[in-house]
């Protein structure tokens, strides 16, 4: 895939990334956040602070109707008050009596009323002897009870408290009313509200500050990032995460899964729809060690284990903040595809010599035919011409006579001029016969066995006691379905303590670097393919290595 020539937005630092188009949900986060939290903090204070004022301003109305209830109690209980009922002008006794009390309880009127509510004491002198306003005085003359009401009198609208008048005998022989003007009542009910919405609005203030701090930590927090610029990160990571080729696993400090790839499911052979995440690490993965690094701390690297039925090669971190170890992440990939991949390097470099090889052969051999010209010596030139093409010619016949798979053929070939290069005689058993063309996979296969057997022991040969007159022996045969390799030299053999390590991966006799994979490669595909590869010792004198494979020809046509 072409990369883009524009970078992405993780990419880039945070003062130079391009501002998106802004719509609702691109707006700043900080505003947002604080324009939710305040909005969300003041609508919940107003609703609060109305519903606590009302009831306030409900509960003061309800104490001035009391206030001025007990102050008609108080009038009507009044001795002077009941015996001026007596007397032929009960008013000139009931009204300085009533102004006294007026003024020094702060009411707007206190009115002394007979049975007949015919005033005996107002505020305003003119309107003595006149009847009282209101209409709602029959509680309290009839029934003879005591009551708070509100009602529109000739001085406006009040909060009244009436009560009647009793006589020695029980007879209800007037009535007291005591008001406060509502707007009296209101002016009171604000004066004690206005704390409480002061207090409101202050919250309030303080609110939206609260709210811009909230809003500047949590940008801070997120490193500076929008949040539709963190949900495209994360979109990011998570393609990254299951586009990559290495499995991935990570735990939290509990040793539950927080998190595990597609590569991670193919190597533990767990299906998509099957939930890992929040399972205990040791339960899903027992041999993981990620409890031993959360344990411990420490870092693990190029290490190998099975992961389900897939050998691989493991890395494991913990994940640190603060000194604290908060997790731990494993990150795994294939052995085998490395050793293939090693195989594959391998040979490439081994063709590239045999080419080389094969160059220099017959570029000495393409002068010693142009010398022998020169020196006119043609039949000398045309023997050794015909020579090289009668044994070449040969070595083809044969290959296309008892092997039926080209690709295998032109390994043979190859391999053939390689040992005589190196010095080695290479001899393919006459009685070899490989009678069924192999698969593309039972090509790859063959040319791996055959191609490292076939190293390891001209390698063998030529650094052994013979290494002048090295040898080594191929034999190959198909018997049903299983294929039977069998390569032997005159080398030194193996000594009987390696019998065992020798098909161990990185166990090897040679020195340097990358050895010890050819054998191991071998046994595996043998096991691989339902058979083995065995040592014995060869009649050569040296090691014999057997092959044994299973179903690598392709079955023949049908017949029409």
């Amino acid at each position: 895939m072409t990369p883009s020539r524009f970078p992405s937005l993780s990419d880039l630092p945070l003062g130079q990334r391009p501002r998106a188009k802004r719509r609702w949900y691109k707006r700043s986060f900080r505003l947002q956040v604080m324009l939710l939290v305040g909005f969300l903090l003041a609508t919940m204070l107003l609703a609060q602070g109305a519903y606590l004022n009302h009831r306030k301003a409900d509960i003061v109305s309800e104490q001035m109707g009391e206030r001025a209830l007990a102050v008609a109690k108080s009038v009507a209980g009044m001795p002077s008050i009941v015996a001026a009922f007596e007397t032929d002008d009960p008013a000139r006794i009931i009204q300085p009596l009533a102004e006294r009390v007026r003024q020094e309880t702060g009411a707007r009127y206190v009115v002394v009323g007979n049975a007949q509510s015919i005033r005996y004491s107002h505020p305003v002198a003119e309107r003595l002897g006149e009847r009282m306003v209101g209409g709602d005085n029959e509680q309290a003359l009839i029934h003879g009870q005591s009551y708070v009401s509100r009602a529109t009198g000739t001085l406006g609208t009040a909060m009244r408290g009436k009560t009647p008048i009793w006589d020695e005998e029980g007879n209800v022989i007037g009535l007291v009313s005591v008001g406060f003007l509502a707007d009296r009542v209101a002016s009171d009910a604000a004066r004690y509200t206005l704390l409480g919405w002061s207090l409101v609005g202050l919250m309030i203030v303080l609110g939206f500050a609260g709210a811009y701090w909230l809003s500047q930590h949590l940008k801070r927090v997120i490193l500076g990032l929008e949040p539709y610029e963190i949900a495209r990160l994360a979109m990011e990571k998570e393609a990254i995460l299951q586009s990559i080729h290495e499995g991935i696993l990570a735990v939290n400090r509990e040793g539950q899964i927080t998190l595990v790839n597609q590569q991670a499911r193919r190597f533990m052979g767990v299906p998509d729809d099957h939930v890992l995440l929040g399972q205990p690490i040791r339960e899903v993965v027992p041999n993981s060690r990620l409890l031993e690094v959360l344990k411990r701390g420490e870092q693990e690297f190029d290490q190998q284990m099975w992961l389900g039925d897939h050998p691989v090669v493991v890395n494991r971190v913990p994940i640190v903040d603060e000194g604290e170890i908060e997790g731990a992440v494993a990150t795994f990939r294939s052995r085998r595809e490395i050793i293939d991949l090693s195989e594959a390097l391998t040979q490439a470099s081994r063709d590239v010599d045999m080419l080389r090889a094969q160059a220099h052969e017959f570029s000495n051999k393409l002068y010693t035919i142009s010398g022998l010209l020169q020196l006119g010596r043609v039949e000398e030139a045309l023997k050794l011409i015909h020579q090289e093409s009668e044994r070449a010619q040969q070595q083809m016949s044969f290959l296309m006579s008892r092997v039926a798979d080209t690709v295998l053929s032109g390994t043979l070939l190859g391999k053939l001029t390689r040992a005589r290069e190196l010095g080695v005689t290479l001899e393919i058993d006459e009685h070899s016969l490989l009678s069924k063309p192999l698969t593309p996979s039972g090509q790859e296969v063959m040319m791996s066995v055959v191609g490292n057997l076939l190293d390891n022991a001209c390698f063998a040969a030529r650094s052994g006691p013979n290494a002048q007159s090295a040898k080594v022996r191929l034999f190959f045969t198909d018997l049903g379905e299983q294929v039977l390799v069998e390569v032997e030299d005159n080398g030194a053999g193996v000594a009987p303590e390696h019998a065992e390590a020798i098909f161990t991966e990185g166990f090897s006799t040679k020195r340097g670097k990358h050895q010890g994979l050819g054998l191991a490669l071998v046994s595996r595909l043998c096991q691989q393919h339902g058979g083995a590869v065995t040592l014995e010792e060869s009649e050569l004198g040296g090691a014999c290595f057997t092959a044994v494979l299973d179903a690598l020809s392709s079955k023949p046509a049908p017949a029409l």
